[in-house]
């Protein structure tokens, strides 16, 4: 039997790792990292924007963790402080402190800062909405950009609804809406319900899988149905890596369009585009390709990250969402010792100690969920 607490650190460790792997390629296309680093299988591997204009300021490679996992982080000290489930308005309130008010080590700039000088433009417009614009909480999300920005840090929702992937997908949503909309709204609870299945003892890639589909909506149902079940052609097929990614890629199509179009320049401004709007047809991509990938090696903990993070575009995210799912599944002995030092020395995040207070929170948590399912069995008979 793995322990909670161990499945926590596994989840979170785990989130970190993907993160960090898929942060010195993320943006690239599945033919440039191939041919400029052949694979990514280590945390040292050399950010591709190291030395250029590009990098902004930021350092990256090295086990360097981006936003997905400061954003986490973030979401398990509000957990901490409410000791309680969530909503939007606790989205607008205590998680806006988080990341707009209080200062956090930030890996990528070697320094303290504000998280919100970090963020991406769609994270930045939660500070617009519920800061400066004081809007209805759960209205946050919408106007964002469609994308997934919620998805990325919403794995301790699962983690307190552990073993209750409807409660995790419903608190995901009704937290996650005060960010997101549409699809990008739907990836988050959907994610959410995985992470909560994993925590069952008897948990398998199968069933995890199962609970997605059932609980997806829409182009996020459609594509996660598609794109697992060519994943699992392509591995009893015993397909590699080239033709895997072709073919997943091929089959996400549909459902995310914009393929390896994914950088924003002059060019584009003012040109109309279906891409990262709201639509009841689409999906994100990382979600539906992080399950891909972990149907096609079987839930098999380091080929899934690898083969996920290689698979270009946004790697860090894809790494993320694979990485909290089977490090949930288990456990923190997945992880190799040495990627979780390096994890702890060059992050300074503490996230062993983060994790140990966060799994007994989860527990106070899950344990009153429990004290009132036994009162109303008792009371309702």
């Amino acid at each position: 039997m793995i322990p909670f607490i161990s499945r926590v650190k596994g989840s979170i460790f785990a989130a970190a790792l993907g993160d960090a792997l898929g942060a010195a390629v993320e943006k690239l296309s599945y033919e440039e990292i191939k041919e400029r680093y052949g694979r990514v299988e280590s945390l040292l591997t050399p950010w591709y924007k190291t030395g250029t204009a590009a990098a902004l300021g930021k350092r990256r490679g090295s086990g360097i963790v981006t936003d997905d996992t400061l954003m986490m982080c973030a979401l398990m000290k509000v957990y901490e402080k409410e000791e309680r489930h969530l909503d939007a308005y606790d989205l607008g309130k205590e998680f806006m402190k988080e990341i707009a008010f209080r200062e956090t080590y930030i890996p990528e700039f070697g320094r303290k800062a504000l998280l919100m000088e970090r963020l991406f433009y769609p994270e930045k417009y939660l500070f617009t909405r519920h800061v400066l614009a004081n809007c209805e909480p759960r209205e946050g999300g919408i106007g964002n950009m469609v994308n997934c920005g919620a998805a990325m840090y919403i794995a301790p929702v699962g983690m307190v609804n552990a073993g209750d992937p409807k409660g995790a997908y419903d608190e995901a949503i009704l937290f996650a809406m005060g960010h997101q909309n549409s699809y990008g709204l739907e990836a988050a609870g959907v994610l959410a319900a995985c992470v909560a299945r994993a925590f069952d003892q008897d948990a398998t890639v199968e069933e995890i899988v199962k609970t997605a589909a059932a609980l997806a909506k829409d182009g996020t149902k459609k594509a996660i149905e598609a794109m697992t079940e060519e994943a699992g052609r392509l591995r009893e097929k015993g397909a590699g890596m080239d033709e895997a990614v072709s073919a997943l890629q091929k089959t996400i199509e549909p459902f995310s369009p914009m393929g390896n179009d994914v950088h924003r320049m002059d060019s584009k401004t003012g040109i109309p585009s279906n891409h990262y709007t709201p639509s009841r047809l689409f999906s994100i991509e990382e979600l539906p390709m992080a399950l891909a990938f972990i149907v096609l090696n079987d839930g098999a903990f380091y080929p899934s990250i690898y083969d996920g993070i290689n698979s270009g575009r946004d790697t860090d995210s894809i790494g993320v969402m694979i990485g909290v799912i089977l490090g949930a599944m288990y456990g923190e002995t997945a992880i190799r010792a040495e990627d979780v030092q390096l994890l702890e020395d060059v992050n300074q995040l503490n996230l062993a100690d983060r994790c140990e207070r966060f799994a007994q929170t989860a527990k106070k948590i899950i344990w009153k969920d429990l004290e009132l399912h036994t009162y109303r069995k008792k009371h309702l008979t």
